[in-house]
């Protein structure tokens, strides 16, 4: 046979490990210090910077050089 289950202590239990979960993604998501928020912020800024400062411009033709006629 199987054990018999209560259903009302069975949803409370799935409710305290859904809010669990939910605590352990916002823990690693906002559990930061100042610090590391402020130094990812940093690297996040200067990677962004490198990746603009090898950027290729290419030069828009003038109108000068191409003349149709």
């Amino acid at each position: 046979m199987s054990d018999i289950v209560n259903l009302r202590q069975y949803r409370k239990r799935k409710t305290r490990e859904e809010a669990q979960k939910t605590a352990d993604e916002n823990r690693v998501e906002f559990g930061r210090t100042k610090a590391e928020r402020e130094l990812s912020d940093a690297r996040k800024a200067l990677s962004q910077r490198q990746l603009e400062a090898h950027r290729r411009e290419i030069p828009a033709p003038a109108a000068d050089e191409n003349p149709k006629s």
